[in-house]
């Protein structure tokens, strides 16, 4: 998925950027310079295209077929997630059965194009978000696709991290209070208004932790639309994308983000349900998503209803910190700047699932 670049985005050299208000995102020649030093292709009329719907890390294709992967520009929140972390992930995973693209370069010098940055391979398919490729908007493909969805996020759960080299990554217990901890203090950072909903949900998690199950890799933001499938059917998940929240920590958490952003019908439809393709014939509910999970992984999904609000009240404050960034003009993202009202929206339904359940 495309997106035009602003002009200040992707320039040819660091004094070209000079003369802009903005940094950039990728500086051209230092870059070719780079690529090259890494033994990967850098012709000198190297191109970039931006590509993905994220709205934190960014994301290029260059004219040669690979991938850069960059922070936004500022400003961002303390310990935003940091791309050299994602890129350690990602080449640990590379020998594992997870879907996941490979890392080709790794770019630790914030001088070269403005930010560390890692380079991975490009994976040819379709990411599925308001519509599914023709080849696969049928009943049977849809039940496909949900099947590949659990099974891709089931072999993830089962990964010996330590085995992978991934000791360190993150701690393995008291994941849920430091999500509560970490999210507060974000919302401290990112708030642009009062939002009393943002305390009240917090305080309800506060006071309902659940026991967490063994640790494992945890995506922190498995979703349909961070995953991309072959274009052809039957339906194949490849590669699953945006792993900069992953950890180490409660697999729940990824199964009640998986499922907040499920939509079934009967729902009430906002601006932000993010997958109403799943509103076709043939895809499950959620009910039968976590059946088919549990089945599959062998865990138990406990404090549903705790999972997705938590998963709910995350997304608010992310969405707030990005709305944080399109006011300060760090980004031309017309979907940002209509995270004002989204905010409301999401938290709002929250607090609703504190009060009759999800």
């Amino acid at each position: 998925m495309a997106a035009t670049p602003a002009p200040d985005d992707i320039v040819p050299t660091h004094a070209a950027a000079a003369a802009n208000e903005r940094e950039p995102l990728l500086v051209l020649e230092p870059l070719i310079e780079f690529l090259g030093a890494a033994g990967l292709e850098a012709p000198p009329d190297l191109s970039a295209t931006p590509i993905g719907e994220g709205h934190s890390n960014v994301t290029f294709e260059l004219s040669t077929g690979v991938v850069p992967r960059r922070p936004p520009r500022g400003p961002r929140p303390p310990r935003a997630p940091e791309v050299r972390r994602e890129a350690r992930l990602l080449s640990a995973l590379a020998p594992t059965a997870v879907r996941s693209p490979g890392v080709l370069a790794v770019c630790d010098d914030p001088g070269v194009i403005g930010a560390p940055f890692y380079v991975m391979e490009r994976v040819a398919g379709e990411v599925i978000t308001d519509s599914v490729p023709e080849a696969l908007d049928a009943p049977e493909q849809h039940s496909r696709i949900a099947d590949e969805l659990i099974d891709a996020l089931v072999e993830l759960h089962a990964t010996d991290w330590v085995g992978a080299g991934l000791e360190g990554f993150g701690k393995p217990t008291g994941y849920l209070e430091r999500q509560l901890r970490r999210f507060n203090g974000l919302w401290e950072h990112n708030r642009t208004r009062e939002l009393p909903q943002v305390e009240q949900v917090g305080g309800w998690l506060a006071s309902r932790i659940p026991e967490s199950p063994p640790a494992t890799i945890v995506h922190g933001d498995y979703r349909l639309g961070n995953t991309m499938f072959a274009a052809d059917a039957p339906a194949r998940l490849i590669a699953i994308f945006d792993w900069e929240m992953a950890t180490i920590g409660d697999p729940l958490a990824d199964v009640g983000y998986m499922l907040m952003q499920w939509t079934e019908p009967g729902d009430a439809l906002g601006k932000f349900n993010l997958n109403n393709v799943t509103l076709r014939p043939g895809f499950p509910t959620r009910a039968e998503l976590t059946a088919a999970y549990e089945e599959r992984s062998g865990r138990s999904v406990q404090a549903l209803d705790w999972y997705v609000t938590l998963a709910l009240w995350k997304a608010v404050v992310f969405m707030e910190g990005n709305y944080k960034r399109a006011l300060a003009g760090s980004t031309d993202d017309p979907y940002l700047q209509s995270f004002g009202e989204g905010v409301v929206e999401i938290a709002d339904r929250a607090l609703a699932v504190t009060r009759d359940g999800f």
